[in-house]
């Protein structure tokens, strides 16, 4: 049986839930393909941290190049986070005839088409669906089952941090400040929770999506975006007034050749699929010119929801590579 060997960049959450997703569904995953995953080397600077999963000290190193210029491995993990290095190691890894699979949205946002053409030119596979959503399958759709339509609109609660704290004030009558730093607490919101409350976290997603659905670029720093820092329970209860509740909405809508987008609070009727979507889940709706209307909902973040869809991506790469 081949074994597919894998280097991963980035042993932390998510990198960890990746490795775990992998060790407790490798037979699942070898019955799937045939085929055997192994994560043989990891680049992380803190070889030390305590983590609930096995690993050898032999599988570290701190020199990227030890990953890119391995002839056995033939799969990249990119989950460092941030916009560099990743995309500088993307990159490399790409030139060093690597497939590439990451959860970060923030480079694959920001270097969407560097990315997906230094792939093409170097012809290896680029995967990022753990980038928007988490667990949720969105991208995978766009791009296969779902690609034969001309799409209309996208609405999406994109970010479980602000879902859970709209949610909390909407339920129980708590002020923002309150609700923030339970989140905090519950590990749901950074301590520096600028990114989520502020909405640059969902821009990123938005920007990703819209390049998919679209076939247009736009900066995540070009979309208009407002976050939820300044609701107050008088907006919350003003949305109750006309049964309805707020939510931060990554929205885009193309009506013929313009495109609209934006990501802000914006008011919904009870009675609107995403109203429901409550505390740290996530939801995207989308509408197509022959499918109609689409909702695609599950948890959008966590080590383990994310594991599974990097290594989705793992799997479809590896599948093309040796069942060919």
């Amino acid at each position: 049986m081949k074994t597919v060997k894998i280097g991963l960049l980035g042993l932390g959450n998510i990198g960890t839930g990746t490795y775990k997703t992998l060790e407790m569904n490798k037979v699942h995953m070898v019955e799937a393909t045939g085929l055997n995953f192994e994560i043989s080397k990891i680049l992380e600077r803190d070889t030390t941290k305590k983590r609930d999963i096995a690993v050898c000290q032999e599988q570290f190193t701190q020199d990227p190049d030890d990953i890119f210029k391995d002839p056995e491995i033939d799969i990249v993990i990119e989950l460092l986070g941030g916009i560099e290095p990743a995309t500088t190691f993307m990159l490399d890894a790409m030139k060093h005839k690597k497939s590439v699979v990451t959860a970060n949205k923030a480079a694959v946002a920001a270097n969407f088409e560097k990315l997906t053409e230094t792939a093409k030119a170097n012809q290896v596979e680029f995967r990022y669906e753990a980038s928007v959503g988490g667990g949720i399958p969105i991208i995978n759709a766009l791009t296969t089952v779902l690609q034969a339509n001309e799409f209309v609109e996208i609405q999406g609660i994109l970010n479980g941090t602000t879902n859970y704290i709209l949610t909390q004030m909407t339920e129980f009558g708590l002020q923002y400040e309150d609700v923030l730093k339970k989140a905090q607490e519950l590990g749901f919101a950074e301590a520096d929770p600028t990114a989520d409350v502020e909405g640059i976290d969902v821009a990123n997603k938005l920007s990703i999506l819209i390049s998919i659905m679209f076939k247009k670029y736009v900066a995540p720093k070009n979309i208009p975006t407002k976050g939820i820092s300044s609701i107050t329970q008088q907006d919350i209860e003003a949305a109750k007034a006309e049964d309805s509740k707020i939510k931060l909405l990554a929205y885009a809508h193309k009506n013929g050749s313009h495109l609209e987008y934006s990501v802000k609070p914006m008011v919904l009727k009870n009675s609107h699929p995403l109203a429901s979507v409550s505390n740290e889940f996530n939801a995207v709706y989308v509408t197509g010119n022959a499918v109609g209307e689409v909702m695609f909902y599950g948890k959008g973040a966590g080590p383990l929801p994310t594991g599974s869809a990097v290594m989705g991506d793992v799997l479809e790469i590896a599948k093309k590579l040796y069942n060919k």
